[in-house]
């Protein structure tokens, strides 16, 4: 029914910068909150970035200052511009979004498959 697709990872040294996008697709009546989670090795999964429709980007601590969230025109993608990369960032990034499905009436939480982002020399 509904597809979050993330497209953008890969390897990069620290210090320099990589833009994941992510596009959802589907029966979708209304969309409301687009973000971005990781996931290092070892770790749980934690918020990176999160954008409500009207209202102001919240970032993780670890991530402000360097990232940068966004939405589309179309409104049913969101992007994730990474700057001043650091090794710490290194993990498994996913896609989130909070939407209604056409004919259910309820929002629900859609997930990508993830995108791995290594920051290393």
């Amino acid at each position: 029914q509904v597809q979050l697709v993330e497209s953008g990872g890969g390897l990069v040294q620290p210090g320099g910068s990589l833009r994941l996008s992510c596009a959802a697709s589907g029966s979708i009546l209304s969309l409301n909150k687009m973000g971005w989670y990781r996931q290092a090795p070892g770790k749980e999964r934690e918020l990176v970035a999160v954008k409500i429709s009207g209202g102001d980007p919240d970032y993780a601590d670890s991530v402000k200052g360097r990232f940068t969230i966004s939405r589309g025109v179309a409104q049913n993608t969101v992007y994730l511009q990474m700057n001043s990369l650091k090794p710490e960032d290194t993990a498994v990034y996913y896609c989130n979004a909070r939407l209604v499905v056409l004919g259910s009436g309820t929002y629900r939480e859609f997930w990508g498959q993830g995108t791995l982002v290594t920051v290393s020399s």
